[in-house]
C-alpha cells in the first residue's frame, strides 16, 4: 500500500480519449517527472484541479494532455492521485502509462484501485463489489440493483441486522449469566 500504482483506466482500443490513473504516496511526483505545462509543477498544484500541459520526457513530446490532481483524502482511493486525459489510441496511452512506470510507479492489478479504497476506508465490502457489477452490468435491472449497492443501501439491512443480532446475543448472554432476573 505504500507504493504507487498506475494502469490505464479505459477499455483499450481507438477513440477520443483514453485516461490513464497514477494514485499513491509518490503520484505526484510522478506526474512532475513527465508533465510540463506553464502553469509550474504538478506537486504545487491545488487540489481538483485540471491543466493543460505535455507529456514526454527527454525534449520528446508523447501527446498535448489534460491532467486532473486530486490530493488525498478526497481521491477515490483516498491517496493523492493524477488523471492524465490524452488522445485516445492504443500506442499513445501505452506510451504515457510506460513513462509513468518509468517514473516509479508499478502497473496496478486489475481492481487494485477499487481495492485500495476499500482498504482506506472510502468503500465496505458490498460497496467494493457493486464497482465490479456496475461495470458488468448489462441491463438496466442490473445497472440499477449495483447502483443501489454502490450507494450503501445493502450494506445499511446488514448493519441494521448486524445491530439486532447483537442486541440478542446480549440478552441471551444476560440470561444465561443472570437466570434469576
Amino acid at each position: 500500500m505504500d507504493d504507487t500504482i498506475a494502469a490505464i483506466s479505459t477499455p483499450i482500443g481507438e477513440g477520443g480519449i483514453a485516461i490513464i490513473r497514477v494514485s499513491g504516496l509518490n503520484a505526484l511526483a510522478v506526474a512532475d517527472s513527465i508533465f510540463q505545462t506553464r502553469d509550474g509543477r504538478v506537486s504545487e498544484f491545488p487540489t481538483h484541479t485540471l491543466h493543460f500541459g505535455t507529456i514526454g520526457r527527454n525534449g520528446e513530446m508523447i501527446d498535448q494532455v489534460m491532467l486532473g490532481v486530486m490530493r488525498a483524502p478526497r481521491t477515490y482511493t483516498k491517496e493523492d492521485t493524477i488523471e492524465i486525459n490524452c488522445h485516445g489510441g492504443v500506442l499513445t496511452a501505452r506510451k504515457i502509462l510506460a513513462l509513468c512506470l518509468q517514473s516509479g510507479a508499478r502497473l496496478a492489478e486489475p481492481g487494485e484501485f477499487t481495492k485500495r479504497a476499500f482498504l482506506n476506508g472510502r468503500l465496505d465490502l458490498t460497496q467494493a463489489e457493486a464497482v465490479m457489477d456496475l461495470i458488468r452490468a448489462k441491463s438496466d435491472r442490473a445497472h440499477s440493483a449495483a447502483v443501489h449497492e454502490l450507494e450503501g443501501h445493502l450494506s445499511a439491512k446488514i448493519n441494521q441486522a448486524r445491530e439486532k443480532l447483537i442486541t440478542i446475543l446480549a440478552h441471551i448472554e444476560a440470561h444465561i449469566d443472570f437466570p434469576e432476573e
